[in-house]
């Protein structure tokens, strides 16, 4: 069981950054890989990035690809999104997500995320 909290979230001009934060508790946190995923109004929730459970490892989504970056420090249980020159097209609800079955950050993109879910943190990027 893994229990996840984000923050961080807020509104920011274009070209600005904001960093994501997930606190996690649970026994399998330092073993899953972690992931963030957003969803903007009325289109589906998308995978943004992951990081596998070594820190080893990670993927993103091409459009995000050079301008955020994923990490993870298991002794503090947290995952980090650094996001940097943001753009009005960012603007969704940030989800941090832990998959305990994917041992890779590829995996984890592919299968869409596991089975624990973060209530998200709105990022507005204003233009």
């Amino acid at each position: 069981q893994v229990q996840l909290v984000e923050s961080g979230g807020g509104l920011v001009q274009a070209g600005g950054s904001l960093r994501l934060s997930c606190a996690a508790s649970g026994r399998t946190f330092s073993s899953s890989a972690m992931g963030w995923f957003r969803q903007a109004p009325g289109k589906e929730r998308e995978f943004v990035a992951s990081i596998s459970w070594t820190g080893g490892s990670t993927y993103y989504a091409d459009s995000v690809k050079g301008r955020f970056t994923i990490s993870r420090d298991n002794a503090k249980n947290t995952v980090l999104l650094q996001m940097d020159s943001l753009k009005p097209e960012d603007t969704a609800v940030y989800y941090c997500n832990a998959d305990p079955s994917a041992e890779t950050a590829t995996t984890m993109a592919r299968r869409g995320g596991g089975k624990y879910w973060g209530r998200g943190t709105q990022v507005t990027v204003s233009s």
